[in-house]
């Protein structure tokens, strides 16, 4: 069956959320609308629809004369196996002593190191983005210090690979919450086929605002792998559930990012202890000083 995508930008995030609202009464209706923030500072916001049957042309350039957007551009994609394209594309990933794979590498993996399953079905998050690749060789990091972490949250999980990989090192329990229902099921489903249904909780919460996080605080690493707008956002949350001594991870950003995102954090207390740039993005690590 063909899709097709309508996609187009505009300044900010409240009129990116009217004109993604305005989508969903087109007719014929899409099947999904999204928007996203794009990451290069320019404060503009994206918009993308997907339609069944060629959208009408005509209600998207009223639409988004109406709500002060670029024109949509309409595509055609081709039609795609996209999990059979990802199982080609994607090779195994090593991050330090952790080892990211596919099912269909299992024959991969190599012995004395931690191997992570995430299957192909469910990419994102698969350690192949340099935002996973630089918490898990942050994390990675720690263990090598010595450090020992009771109680770990990772927020905005996505997949769930950098809760199941503390969850490897250290056997306490491990929190892994996304805002998004559809992360939260998948997070669920790769805990179980990595045999660690019972060690790492799957909650769907926005940020911290969950009361079994409540209940689990303070921690003593927490991971938030997601955007600069939302990591400085969180930054006084993590700062409160984080406990003396602890440790925040922080990627999901693009190294011009960097200062920005750590100015937020250095304001609530918490310290540089390392930083690590892969391609474009940046990742650190803080930690709270002990009380």
């Amino acid at each position: 069956m063909p899709t097709f995508t309508a996609l187009t930008t505009l300044p900010g995030e409240v009129p990116a959320g009217a004109l993604a609202e305005a989508l969903e009464a087109l007719h014929p209706a899409p099947t999904g609308v999204g928007t996203f923030e794009i990451e290069d500072g320019s404060g503009l916001w994206e918009i993308g629809a997907y339609f069944e049957a060629p959208p009408d042309e005509t209600a998207l350039a009223l639409l988004a004369a109406a709500h002060g957007a670029q024109p949509f551009a309409v595509s055609e994609l081709p039609e795609i196996d996209w999990v059979a394209k990802v199982r080609r594309e994607l090779v195994p990933v090593e991050a330090g002593r952790f080892f990211v794979y596919g099912s269909h590498d299992a024959h991969r993996v190599p012995t004395g190191r931690i191997a992570l399953l995430i299957e192909a079905a469910m990419a994102f998050g698969t350690g192949h983005h340099g935002t996973t690749q630089g918490c898990l060789r942050a994390l990675d990091r720690l263990v090598s210090l010595g450090a020992e972490k009771r109680r770990v949250a990772d927020i905005g999980c996505g997949t769930a690979v950098l809760a199941m990989a503390a969850a490897r090192v250290w056997p306490g329990p491990v929190w892994a919450s996304d805002i998004d229902a559809v992360a939260v099921e998948v997070a669920q489903a790769n805990a179980r086929a990595n045999d660690l249904g019972e060690r790492v909780i799957c909650l769907e919460a926005a940020g911290f605002a969950h009361p079994e996080l409540d209940a689990a605080a303070p921690f003593d690493l927490i991971f938030a792998n997601i955007l600069k707008g939302p990591l400085i956002t969180l930054a006084p949350d993590v700062a409160a559930q984080l406990a003396p001594g602890g440790h925040a991870i922080l990627s999901g950003l693009l190294v011009g990012q960097a200062e920005a995102v750590l100015a937020a954090y250095t304001a609530e207390g918490l310290a540089l202890e390392a930083r690590e740039d892969i391609g474009e993005w940046a990742t650190l690590t803080l930690h709270r000083p002990p009380a």
